[in-house]
């Protein structure tokens, strides 16, 4: 039998193998996402480096970094080697890019396709695992000009009142809205709920001569738009 051979840790590899000196040396680009988790670990265990650590985080989720961004706190912390204070780091370095793809959709000048709409709200519900409504308000322009979360809920739905989306809409000055919503559970598909409040709001804003332009239902990486299936 082949005798056991202990795993190096960090500070015995190749310098350019390193994670922090391998982007001083070469960049951020040129690190693996284990590799950029590591740094934010800053150490493995006796037995296992920081590296070969994230390693096997990331294969809990499939290597998927969308998935990993939805876990919570005490579930990271159940992995040996990552206590709460290593789990905190994680997650606030992925909330912090969630953040960021957020910053850059809100550039949009103008909505003029349902997937302009789609691009500016996928960050406000990457990464959720319960329902939330929201609306996009726009100006004469089509300019998005404010973002408005209407109502929260569980897995399975959420409230969306029209006095407080009209409230909203109005107190901001919209002249169009776009109505959103997401589908934790990743099906597209309109349910009885969706399709009645949308007729609701729909007349609603034409009483109130503020056009309701269109209703995005939003899953991790996909959208179905009322509008581009001619229900709106």
């Amino acid at each position: 039998m082949k005798p056991y051979q202990p795993k190096l840790g960090i500070k015995l590899w190749a310098e350019a193998d390193r994670p922090r000196e391998k982007l001083l040396l070469h960049g951020r680009r040129h690190l693996t996402d284990a590799e950029l988790i590591a740094i934010l670990i800053g150490s493995g265990s006796r037995n296992e480096s920081a590296v070969d650590l994230s390693k096997r985080i990331l294969a809990e989720y499939e290597n998927d970094l969308d998935a990993l961004g939805k876990v919570s706190v005490k579930h990271l912390s159940k992995f040996k080697g990552i206590g709460e204070a290593k789990a905190i780091s994680i997650i606030a370095a992925l909330e912090l890019g969630r953040r960021r793809k957020n910053s850059e959709a809100t550039d949009v000048v103008n909505i003029r396709t349902s997937r302009d709409a789609f691009e500016v709200l996928l960050p406000v519900f990457a990464d959720l695992n319960h329902e939330e409504f929201w609306i996009l308000i726009l100006n004469h322009a089509n300019r998005v000009i404010g973002k408005q979360l209407v109502s929260k809920g569980g897995l399975s739905g959420t409230v969306a009142d029209p006095k407080i989306i009209f409230k909203t809409a109005i107190e901001h000055n919209a002249a169009f809205i776009i109505l959103a919503h997401n589908h934790p559970s990743g099906n597209l598909k309109p349910s009885v709920q969706d399709l009645s409040i949308t007729r609701k709001l729909v007349e609603g804003g034409k009483m109130l001569e503020l056009q309701v332009l269109d209703h995005i239902i939003v899953t991790d990486r996909a959208y179905y738009s009322f509008g581009d299936e001619g229900l709106i």
